[in-house]
């Protein structure tokens, strides 16, 4: 029993550094410092790899929010101003916003982008005109009178939120331009934010997460090409699995390009083709190095091969030596038998021609 005890704590202390070692921040670093690595990584299997990808995607999207946030802090600082001197009166009740004009009002924020508020429409075409002008633009917010429409650079496509969803989680059903100015000058901000980022980094991480699986499943095809040009004979699971983590750079760098359009309009035009061709290159240099260590196992098993088949023909030509000398032996043995034999015969018949008497005549 107390063997059993002291044995237990060196299999845990070894089990807890092997969970270390094939932690996510290990797995990050070797997705892109060490390329030899990606068959362990895939070895470890689709679960480990599709959490290994949801770590990654929480974490862009966190950042992503936090850059939304920043710059929604520094529009609602904006809007506090214009609030105040600037805008006409408006309404909040049970869902739906009044804002007191008959006109659109249209306004760009260094931001935000354009920002489209029109609260008398219904009409669905008019509101798509409102996307598309938007979508141009980059960046822009559209209010209408039952939800907001939001379009970013940092994510693809739009985000709507409906009032009555966004608001009633906060506990507000109404309210009017002389309360909104008041919250955006107290402490309940803070509330909204929280509120705001919980939404967003749902809405961001399901998007993401489901364009970064979509980039994985199309750099796996490469990775099947390269895998029939090798001719590993590599299962796709294994190709999928790298294929995650092959994304690692290309999406670190999305991270770096959404951090720096926080604060500086900045666009590279083509920056989904290099998105995909980092990613591309990792996965097939995995690919061709497993095929460069097949290869060089496979050499080094033929070396193997011709040492044990020399040893095997030494041995067999000791044993027929052996055997070669054994015969000689024998029949060396045989003939000094034969011939002790022979003398010892010679030797009696003397003996008796000897022995024999001379007859008298």
């Amino acid at each position: 029993m107390s063997e059993n005890k002291s044995i237990n704590p060196e299999n845990n202390t070894q089990n807890k550094e092997k969970k270390k070692d094939n932690g996510f921040f290990k797995s990050l670093f070797n997705s892109i410092f060490k390329i030899e690595k990606y068959p362990e990584l895939a070895a470890q299997g689709v679960p480990k790899a599709l959490i290994y990808l949801i770590k990654l995607v929480s974490i862009f999207a966190v950042i992503s929010v936090a850059g939304i946030l920043y710059q929604l802090n520094l529009m609602l600082n904006d809007a506090k101003e214009e609030l105040q001197n600037n805008f006409p009166d408006f309404s909040y009740n049970d869902g739906v916003l009044d804002v007191k004009s008959e006109d659109v009002i249209l306004k760009e924020n260094e931001g935000i982008g354009k920002i489209i508020i029109d609260t008398k429409t219904e009409d669905e075409n008019k509101v798509n005109e409102y996307i598309n002008t938007i979508s141009e633009n980059g960046n822009g917010v559209i209010i209408l009178k039952n939800r907001i429409i939001v379009k970013t650079e940092m994510a693809s496509g739009t985000a709507i939120y409906n009032y009555s969803e966004l608001l009633n989680q906060m506990g507000i059903t109404s309210f009017q331009k002389s309360d909104v100015i008041n919250i955006l000058s107290s402490s309940q901000l803070v509330n909204i934010y929280i509120s705001i980022f919980i939404l967003l980094f749902v809405y961001t991480f399901v998007i993401y997460f489901l364009n970064i699986l979509t980039y994985a499943i199309f750099v796996s095809i490469f990775g099947c090409i390269a895998n029939l040009i090798t001719k590993l004979k590599m299962r796709y699971v294994a190709i999928f699995n790298m294929a995650i983590y092959s994304i690692t750079l290309s999406t670190i760098l999305y991270m770096i390009y959404t951090l720096i359009n926080v604060f500086i309009d900045f666009s590279i035009k083509y920056f989904d083709p290099m998105y995909i061709s980092i990613a591309t290159v990792y996965l097939v240099a995995a690919i061709f190095i497993i095929k460069s260590e097949f290869i060089k196992k496979q050499n080094e098993l033929i070396k193997i091969v011709e040492v044990q088949k020399n040893i095997k023909e030494e041995i067999e030509n000791e044993e027929e030596k052996k055997e070669i000398d054994k015969q000689d032996k024998e029949k060396e043995r045989e003939e000094k038998e034969k011939e002790k034999e022979e003398k010892t015969k010679h030797k009696n018949e003397k003996d008796n021609n000897l022995g024999q008497e001379p007859q008298e005549g």
